[in-house]
């Protein structure tokens, strides 16, 4: 099976994660794809996040339409109130797999660029193939100059389709991904009581609108009219 990882806060999901998913399904042939919200993100750990419970039910009621699509808590919170790493996740995800099951990493390229400073991120290399959603204006030699020489083959392999291989895993480069706004720009339509329709699923925004998510009553009842 081909199975893939996407980790955020998602903070809220938005349609932008939803035709990212679709296009690395339909590319590289995904069985699965584990939407896994994290608990205490180490990137973001003083940062205010909306609750852990909020964030998955956003993402639950999102991949509902997508069979392919599976929301995990395997980042649930700790009660230490710990961070969450994703080579722990990759390493916890992996113990499930059969043996000949490829295990792959869904990111952002901005995210991907910043790969040196996650933890243990040479490890994740070696575990995981890489599909790194660009964005306009994006160069796969960017990617390249991420990996350290030492992990890429000793004959330099021609780069084909977006793809750099490297000696046990692979980075992928998805091209083409109409996903231009961020969570953030979510929250801050719901606060300027602007409109959010279209800009995330008609579910999610539902039970954003419901819970009070992001803005007050006020702003719900703009934005129900």
């Amino acid at each position: 099976m081909n199975i893939a990882i996407f980790g955020g806060t998602f903070d809220p999901i938005h349609t932008g994660h939803l035709a990212a998913a679709k296009a690395a399904q339909r590319r590289f042939h995904l069985d699965r794809i584990l939407f896994i919200p994290t608990g205490n993100p180490p990137h973001k750990i003083h940062d205010h996040l909306t609750d852990y419970a909020q964030r998955f039910a956003m993402v639950a009621v999102a991949c509902s339409s997508e069979p392919r699509f599976i929301p995990s808590t395997i980042e649930s919170p700790t009660a230490e109130g710990s961070p969450r790493y994703s080579i722990d996740t990759v390493r916890a995800v992996r113990r499930r797999l059969c043996q000949h099951d490829r295990l792959f990493f869904l990111v952002g390229a901005d995210a991907f660029l910043d790969l040196p400073h996650w933890k243990e991120f040479r490890r994740l290399l070696d575990a995981v193939e890489f599909i790194v959603v660009s964005r306009p204006g994006f160069d796969v030699d960017a990617l390249h100059n991420v990996a350290p020489p030492d992990l890429l083959p000793a004959r330099k392999l021609a780069k084909t389709d977006g793809t750099i291989r490297l000696r046990h895993g692979a980075i992928h480069l998805l091209r083409d991904v109409d996903a231009p706004m961020a969570s953030r720009d979510i929250r801050q339509a719901v606060r300027a009581h602007r409109a959010i329709t279209g800009l995330v699923p008609e579910l999610v925004e539902e039970y954003i609108l419901k819970a009070g998510l992001y803005g007050t009553s006020t702003a719900r009842k703009r934005l129900h009219r």
